[in-house]
């Protein structure tokens, strides 16, 4: 007799949610924090000459084909620390906790923040405790500090710019919660490049320190490249758990290509920031609309009944994401990828029908 499926799936596994990906063909989309930009033809064209010529027969490097050195260059990453190389930053997430999942241990993150912190831990059944923001979401370091403490986690993952509210910590409350950690610290840089600051440059200097980061933001989502950077010692334990060939070929080649293409880039990057500033001060002209401070491309705004805002958008086809439902302190938020200046001036449109 074949056992049911409900009696071979882990009941913890049985009772969650697959993590909802909308629907978005058709739509302006601007719900999942990509770069609105493709690649000019010329370069696309560039493009497909050298992905013509990948070995697909073969395995990728498993060093990641040159990548590392040059990530190190791009991102300012120091001589002394060494990279490790994921599918996404989730795969890299994943890593460090299964790496770390020993009996009894802990997973801290801040919440609301990226939900993946808290399913990698269900995922290797290891503790967690989530430690909540102030209600304008800023970090409670007393609270942070205290939750340390008496947790002792073995790993806090801690978003920089936080994912989904855009907000920034100050840098000092950040490496006082380092300091204070008696286990690893990986800071989650993934809007990085929309940001006006960085721990990069400590990565490899400070004992329990891992900086993470992703091209997904930056115009690359659809390749799936993260990257973490750190002292050696840890880089060489994470790199036990990591799949021998967990970035493809056609992945290596792009992120080569991509790189050295950065200015690209990195323009598109300044002008998403420009346009956040444009798409900001038009939000928090309309009544009961309150914007929070991104240093992210998307921002998160709050006000009563968010649902039918949320309704009226799709109807509209925008598709933006409703937070409600994800976190208590996130109920009647909506939060909005920056677009380009068009899709921008679509939502701006549609929102003055709205309230008008």
């Amino acid at each position: 007799m074949k056992l049911p499926v409900d009696q071979l799936i882990r009941p913890d596994i049985l009772a969650m949610k697959a993590y909802p990906v909308a629907a978005a063909e058709g739509f302006i989309k601007l719900d999942a924090m990509e770069n609105p930009w493709r690649l000019s033809q010329d370069l696309l064209v560039e493009l497909g000459r050298q992905l013509a010529e990948a070995h697909i027969n073969r395995y990728p490097d498993p060093s990641g084909g040159g990548l590392k050195e040059m990530l190190r260059v791009a991102a300012g990453i120091p001589g002394n620390a060494d990279i490790l190389l994921g599918n996404g930053s989730d795969e890299v997430i994943t890593l460090i906790t299964q790496a770390l999942a020993r009996p009894g241990a802990t997973v801290m993150a801040l919440e609301p923040s990226f939900v993946m912190y808290k399913l990698n831990a269900v995922f290797s059944r290891v503790n967690y405790v989530g430690v909540p923001l102030n209600h304008d979401f800023t970090l409670n370091l007393p609270v942070l500090l205290d939750a340390i403490a008496k947790n002792q986690p073995a790993v806090l993952f801690l978003a920089y710019p936080n994912n989904p509210t855009g907000n920034r910590y100050s840098r000092d409350d950040v490496l006082a919660v380092i300091e204070a950690s008696p286990g690893l610290v990986v800071i989650d840089e993934a809007y990085g490049p929309f940001s006006d600051d960085s721990l990069m440059d400590l990565a490899g200097s400070v004992d329990n320190l891992i900086v993470m980061r992703t091209l997904s933001k930056v115009g690359l989502a659809g390749i799936r490249l993260g990257y973490a950077a750190g002292q050696p010692k840890w880089i060489a334990e994470l790199d036990k758990v990591r799949p021998p060939y967990n970035i493809n070929v056609l992945t290596q080649i792009t992120a080569r290509f991509a790189l050295t293409h950065s200015g690209v880039f990195e323009e598109q990057a300044a002008a998403l920031r420009r346009e956040r500033s444009h798409l900001a001060e038009a939000l928090a002209a309309y009544p009961g609309v309150r914007v929070y401070p991104s240093e992210a491309n998307f921002l998160t705004i709050r006000l009563p009944e968010a649902d039918l805002l949320y309704a009226w958008l799709k109807s509209r086809r925008i598709l933006i994401k409703n937070l409600g439902g994800m976190h208590p302190m996130l109920e009647n938020c909506l939060r909005f990828t920056v677009g380009s200046p068009d899709e921008n001036r679509a939502v701006i449109a549609a929102l003055d029908e709205y309230f008008r």
